[in-house]
């Protein structure tokens, strides 16, 4: 070979070397395709069934997610049966720990936790069949979920199928298992109950926060049908959730200064009365909300001491505490230690600018019982006087100063010191506050006709982006409603049925099969803009 022909040789090869260095290959296509059930043993749909142990093989290694969560078995085991192994396999193991009853169609619905090991790939909703008879049952019932007063509805909601037969009562919900169960897992706000026989049931739905298969009422929302319903059926059921309101009851008090007492409560705490006792000594006391909690705060004046030695003071004393509930009475013996007493601090509710259309309101770390108005002044930046009332909300711990507000307008507030007094008999400094408001333009109003209501009065709620009811109003017939001087953003327009008429939303409850106050949402925001004034047409049919 010469060397023009070696040298033509050696550049081709160094040519190929750089193409496939270039070219070479870095990974291709991710893996999107969910395991294949390669064999199961004993088989699918399998009658007769009788063993404890059923295996599935797959044509790749697959993992375990959540299975604990994921897997829905129908009609609910006793004790949950073991499935293994834990790490990537190509086989699943579920051993059965309970006995399977008789004639019955079983489902073992995997949801989405059977994945593939490299990319996480589920085989989604894959279920074994099998049934002790000898056919597998084919009925079936679907129907939809929602929360009866919230707009968002909660995920994993179970729906339960109770037999509505000679041993029924309503208590079952709370005791054993239903006969069928199925749930709504992580997206879905629909369900269909599979494989059920005919006859009669109870259709329930719970948020069964402890996964136990049982409604408990302390911390589970519940839907149900008024009456029971049959199998087959075409019907499309609709289940509203909600959480009952609990039973009045009281808990043991606790200190939780040298001049309060907290106080544990379920239910409506508007009947609840104290009185508070030392060696035969009545000491008034003073109740409140405790903010954010279901407590009552009792405030007393501090305690009497025997003696006043620090010996003594250190020793653990004890007062007795009576609560009255509606007809439920209640003595508790609540052990003190010699704690600090409460200050006295208030803070504004609104700080630099307050909304033409709200109250410069006073939040109090103790309860306010009196004041004077005299040591109270309320001036324009021109420094002419403004006159203003005074209201009291102990239970809420909130002062309110009512004065007649201008757009565009500075105002200073100004408590000179002993102007509030708290229960304590503890006085204020002396505070000064400035505010000042903006411009009628700023804001933007907002008109509702309703149309198809049902029935009145309605108690129609305006609720910001994080649902909190920012504005309220009860209408009577059919008339227009104005909201003005509204903060401009896009509001969420929920209507009540108040069909109590006492001006809230009343949850449902089971065991009285009493359905929530219905609700009804309108469809799309309400974007209300500064200076604009916003008309809308509500129609209230569903």
């Amino acid at each position: 070979m010469c060397k023009k022909t070696r040298l033509v040789l050696l550049l081709f090869v160094l040519v190929l070397g750089s193409c496939a260095k270039r070219g070479s290959i870095s990974g291709g296509l991710k893996d999107t395709i969910a395991p294949v059930l390669k064999s199961c043993f004993p088989k699918n749909y399998t009658t007769n069934f009788n063993v404890k142990t059923v295996q599935f093989t797959f044509d790749e290694y697959v993992k375990l997610k959540n299975v604990n969560k994921q897997l829905i078995i129908s009609p609910p085991l006793k004790y949950p049966p073991d499935i293994s192994p834990s790490n990537a396999s190509k086989t699943i193991t579920l051993k059965i720990k309970d006995t399977l009853q008789p004639n019955t169609t079983y489902s073992f619905n995997f949801g989405e936790s059977i994945q593939d090991n490299n990319e996480g790939n589920p085989l989604s909703q894959f279920q074994f069949l099998c049934s002790t008879g000898t056919y597998i049952d084919s009925l079936s019932i679907k129907g939809s979920i929602a929360d009866a007063h919230d707009l968002k509805t909660d995920h994993f909601v179970s729906v339960f199928l109770y037999e509505a037969n000679e041993k029924y009562t309503d208590s079952i919900v709370y005791k054993e298992n239903p006969r069928y169960v199925t749930n709504t897992l992580d997206s879905a706000m629909t369900f269909q109950l599979d494989h059920l026989k005919a006859g009669k049931y109870r259709l329930v739905a719970v948020k069964d926060q402890n996964n136990n298969n049982r409604f408990n009422p302390k911390e589970d929302k519940i839907g149900f049908l008024q009456h029971f319903i049959t199998v087959p059926n075409d019907s499309i059921f609709a289940l509203k959730l909600f959480k009952e309101i609990p039973a009045n009851k009281t808990v043991k008090p606790t200190q939780a200064s040298a001049n309060r007492v907290l106080l544990g409560y379920e239910g409506d705490p508007s009947q609840i009365k104290v009185s508070l006792t030392k060696s035969g000594e009545n000491y008034p006391v003073l109740l409140s909300k405790f903010p954010k909690k279901d407590s009552i705060q009792i405030w007393h004046k501090p305690i009497k001491w025997a003696t006043k030695t620090k010996e003594d003071k250190a020793k653990i004393d004890s007062i007795a505490v009576q609560v009255t509930n509606r007809k439920e009475l209640k003595n508790f013996v609540v052990k003190l230690k010699g704690l600090k007493v409460d200050s006295l601090s208030v803070k504004p509710v609104f700080t630099g600018v307050l909304p033409l259309k709200n109250e410069f309101e006073l939040e109090s770390a103790t309860p306010i019982v009196k004041w004077d108005e005299s040591k109270i002044s309320i001036k324009r930046k021109d420094s002419t006087l403004v006159a203003f009332t005074v209201a009291n909300d102990t239970w809420n711990q909130k002062l309110t100063l009512a004065f007649a507000k201008e757009p565009l307008e500075k105002y200073k507030i100004q408590l000179l010191p002993g102007a509030l007094t708290d229960f304590m008999e503890q006085s204020n400094d002396s505070l000064v506050y400035k505010i000042e408001t903006k411009n009628t333009t700023e804001y933007g109003n907002l008109q509702l006709n309703f149309t198809n209501a049902k029935r009145f009065p309605l108690l129609v709620e305006l609720t910001d982006k994080s649902g909190e009811v920012i504005e309220q109003a009860v209408v009577e017939s059919q008339q227009p409603l104005s909201f003005v001087l509204l903060k401009p953003e896009k509001y969420t327009l929920r209507v009540i049925y108040d069909d109590n008429k006492n001006k809230v939303w009343d949850a449902g409850n089971f065991l009285a099969k009493r359905q929530s106050e219905e609700v009804f949402y309108f469809p799309k925001e309400l974007d209300v803009r500064a200076n604009w004034d916003v008309e809308q047409t509500v129609n209230l049919r569903p």
